[in-house]
């Protein structure tokens, strides 16, 4: 496909879904969405009790946002150790490549999270689930394995359940049984990380950006992720990124995006609620909030260190002369350039 026909807005939320046992997903790899050459996407959606069953992603680490509801979490190291975390809205957990992992509601509302993945040919033919694995052993390699009989073993799931359905957890389950004491809960543990209580970069008039990056958590290693929320009008200035591809998720609002390509070769798209965008590595763009709401916007990037140049600050950081040349500007025009890194302007 040609730059110039290839499409930087893939329309997520109105894609038939997979559905049963209490949960709903939708997903785009490089193969729905062509221009995701380097992340994938997923919109999850689980009812109280419901589970994505435990399995591993064996070519992808997976990060995750929660946009509602409540949701618990269980993962497995190689060491053999466990960790299990309750989720709120605005929360983030990542899991690395391979690791088993469980996800289920918890509550009594449905649970909507974002998954996001370090590398664009993510998909189910990569993913592996407990009871698709077990189901498609030898029964009696399977009755050794787990110390059942062969009968029992004819009563587990004879194919991938992927979702499953069960209690909701409480203090009173025998999982909950083994959770430490309210004082002994830390707010940032391994996989999980309260985004949302992060204090924001704030641009008066302009909006705001929450950001984390494997500094601030550091199993995330081959992952970053940002918030950015624009009041009606503003600009995220224009940029790119050095390091890493840019996916992003459209939780509220409209807004348009310009993805520059090189040699005059420009693709603009329109946004709304439930779409995704896609900025290659290295790609100028800006995002502009088109709407007359705040926009709010999950964005994820496939490297754990966050990098941007700005248009403004480069600019800025140059000689005034080097500047005027380049643009062939008089002096005093060239004076209403910003002085310093504007990253979200404000509307005029």
């Amino acid at each position: 496909m040609s730059s110039e026909l290839l499409s930087f807005k893939y329309e997520l939320e109105k894609k038939e879904p997979r559905t049963n046992d209490g949960g709903t997903t939708r997903g785009a790899s490089v193969k729905d969405f062509p221009a995701s050459i380097g992340i994938a996407g997923v919109s999850m959606r689980l009812q109280p009790g419901s589970m994505r069953e435990l399995h591993w992603h064996a070519n992808a680490a997976e990060w995750a946002y929660v946009i509602s509801g409540t949701v618990r979490t269980t993962i497995i190291h190689p060491n053999g150790h466990s960790y299990t975390d309750n989720f709120e809205p605005g929360d983030v957990w990542y899991f690395p490549k391979g690791y088993g992992h469980s996800i289920q509601a918890t509550g009594t509302e449905e649970c909507h999270f974002i998954l996001i993945f370090d590398n664009g040919n993510f998909s189910e033919d990569h993913t592996f689930s407990v009871t698709d694995f077990v189901s498609s052993m030898p029964p009696e390699i399977v009755a050794q394995n787990l110390g059942i009989t062969l009968e029992e073993v004819a009563s587990l799931p004879q194919k991938e359940a992927y979702f499953a359905t069960g209690i909701v957890p409480d203090e009173l389950s025998f999982a909950a049984a083994s959770r430490p004491e309210e004082s002994d809960i830390e707010l940032t543990n391994l996989h999980r990380y309260p985004l949302h209580a992060q204090q924001p970069r704030i641009i008066p008039g302009g909006g705001l950006q929450r950001l984390v990056t494997s500094k601030e958590f550091p199993i995330s290693t081959t992952m970053a992720g940002s918030i950015i929320e624009l009041q009606p009008g503003a600009l995220r200035e224009m940029h790119w990124h050095p390091n890493a591809d840019e996916w992003q998720y459209y939780i509220s609002g409209q807004a348009e995006m310009s993805v520059f390509l090189a040699e005059s070769t420009v693709v603009t798209e329109q946004f709304n609620a439930g779409d995704v965008g896609y900025v290659s590595m290295g790609a100028g763009h800006y995002i502009k909030n088109t709407g007359n709401t705040v926009c709010k916007i999950l964005i994820g990037f496939n490297s754990g260190v966050y990098q941007s140049i700005d248009l403004s600050e480069w600019l800025a950081g140059n000689p005034k002369d080097v500047v005027i040349t380049n643009f062939g500007l008089a002096k005093d025009e060239i004076e209403k350039f910003p002085k310093s890194k504007l990253f979200i302007q404000p509307e005029k």
